[in-house]
């Protein structure tokens, strides 16, 4: 059967049982579970040996959080991340990853409306993981976010984005004329509906799904090989034909 791709009615519907009293995951959980997945997607495309300079791009969201996540993973995998957060979250799950990168050591670019701090990050960076929008994301692309896109879509460094690439929509696919166009996708639980048509190299990471729920939506996931956390997904031109 193929893999079920996800609506975001769906997904948020998913999302609430993980962490309600049927999955009982905490966000937390959930969040160092998907971060370690988008860590371990940009170390197996991008090998530290070329590309060993990682910007990690933050938005206030719960998509940021997975990114500060990432962040601190791919320091211990011996990466030298910089972390760009414009806007951080407010909430206090985000201040503690926050702290936790602090303790690695991790530079983080102190907020700001300017766009030159990015683009000296950008100019001093081999490979971006786009972590600023997730599922929840309707166009259009506001301020700060809305300078910073075409600076990092503009900066031809290869991209890696987070569950759907910043710009599109979960149902709808590539929504806003500034969306980016990564050449690695990483999907979280399952993939979205609006990536359906990716053409990049598509990874996912959901390993952390239970069986019950997985069986009750049908997802259909593939299997993980080995103790990976991830499991490259066939092209869109090779999913069509499944």
């Amino acid at each position: 059967m193929a893999m079920r791709y996800l609506t975001s009615k769906l997904a948020q519907q998913i999302d609430e049982e993980l962490m309600g009293t049927v999955g009982a995951f905490s966000i937390d959980q959930l969040m160092e579970l998907a971060g370690l997945a988008c860590a371990q997607t940009l170390a197996t495309v991008y090998g530290k040996e070329k590309y060993p300079r990682v910007l990690v791009c933050c938005g206030p969201g719960n998509q940021g959080g997975d990114g500060l996540v990432a962040a601190r993973h791919l320091g211990l995998f011996g990466y030298r991340p910089t972390i760009w957060m414009p806007k951080p979250g407010s909430k206090d799950i985000y201040k503690r990853l926050k702290t936790q990168c602090d303790n690695m050591r991790i530079h983080v670019i102190p907020p700001s409306q300017d766009t030159q701090p990015l683009k000296d990050a950008l100019a001093s960076s081999d490979v971006i993981l786009d972590a600023i929008f997730g599922f929840s994301f309707m166009p259009p692309v506001r301020a700060p976010f809305d300078a910073a896109l075409p600076l990092i879509a503009g900066s031809g460094l290869p991209i890696v984005s987070v569950d759907v690439p910043s710009g599109w929509n979960v149902d709808e696919g590539k929504a806003d004329a500034l969306a980016l166009d990564p050449e690695v996708l990483i999907s979280l639980t399952a993939p979205k509906e609006g990536v359906r048509k990716y053409k990049g190299r598509h990874f996912l990471g959901g390993r952390f799904v239970p069986t019950t729920l997985a069986e009750k939506f049908q997802l259909n996931l593939p299997e993980y090989p080995g103790i990976s956390q991830i499991v490259e997904l066939p092209l869109a031109d090779e999913a069509q034909k499944l």
